[in-house]
């Protein structure tokens, strides 16, 4: 058990330190750093969709030796409408496209702050999970978060420094909303203890999650783009996301 809760905290730390990359990136230049982000996006979808075909769901089937309970289905939707109301409720909208055009940028700056926070309580309870059903599991769900949350971090950076804060300050606003998942992963150990077959659930929850934020989220702002070179460098980061998720499986 020790080492579940040692993996788990190394992984949510390091997440979190994702936080502080988006400096590096926000010194580009704006065309430049929208095809990189672009890119990163379109591999976070691959890495989700592929985490969820080829480890997720799989794991749920054979830990419920092949035959799920309706139980397992009905939160698996739970993280596709969870999501969804937190996007509906709390603003919550990467701008991957553009940092500099958000409406109401000043209100928009706190309201992310706090849907990234409980979106990294989230992330933590994740990956804590995923370690409890196995370490292979663990690691692609963390590979599948970081994927996510590098393009994540830019932008929401970006909105911070929009929204009137200063570098410093949105670094470690940012930073400390990250370290959120570090709660949401001692809850989920906690509650392993106390519910059981809970991480089993919440593994059907992430699968849920990831299929929205993939799908809801992130496709969409690809489609957004029609020309052939970029669409094909798009594609080319999605495939290159499931294919790792499929070479980790036969490595594993």
């Amino acid at each position: 058990m020790f080492s579940i809760y040692l993996y788990t905290f190394a992984s949510v730390i390091i997440v979190s330190l994702i936080s502080l990359i988006g400096v590096f990136f926000l010194v580009m230049s704006p065309k430049k750093l929208e095809k990189i982000i672009m890119f990163l996006v379109s591999l976070s979808a691959g890495t989700m969709l592929g985490d969820v075909a080829i480890h997720l769901l799989p794991e749920i089937v054979e830990q419920n030796k092949f035959t799920p309970s309706i139980a397992i289905w009905l939160w698996l939707l739970a993280g596709i409408i969870v999501f969804f109301i937190l996007e509906k409720i709390i603003h919550w909208h990467h701008c991957h496209l553009n940092l500099n055009v958000c409406d109401q940028v000043h209100v928009f700056g706190k309201m992310n702050l706090i849907g990234d926070g409980l979106h990294n309580f989230i992330d933590g309870a994740i990956i804590a999970s995923s370690y409890l059903i196995s370490f292979p599991l663990g690691i692609t769900t963390t590979i599948a978060v970081m994927t996510h949350e590098i393009p994540q971090e830019i932008s929401d950076l970006g909105v911070l420094l929009h929204a009137g804060y200063k570098r410093k300050h949105a670094l470690f606003l940012n930073f400390l909303s990250g370290l959120i998942s570090v709660l949401g992963a001692f809850f989920a150990l906690s509650a392993n203890s106390i519910f059981e077959n809970f991480a089993l659930y919440i593994t059907a929850f992430t699968a849920g999650s990831f299929i929205y934020i993939a799908t809801a989220d992130l496709i969409p702002e690809l489609k957004k783009e029609t020309a052939l070179i970029k669409t094909l460098e798009q594609l080319g980061g999605l495939l290159l996301g499931i294919i790792a998720m499929f070479l980790i499986k036969k490595l594993g």
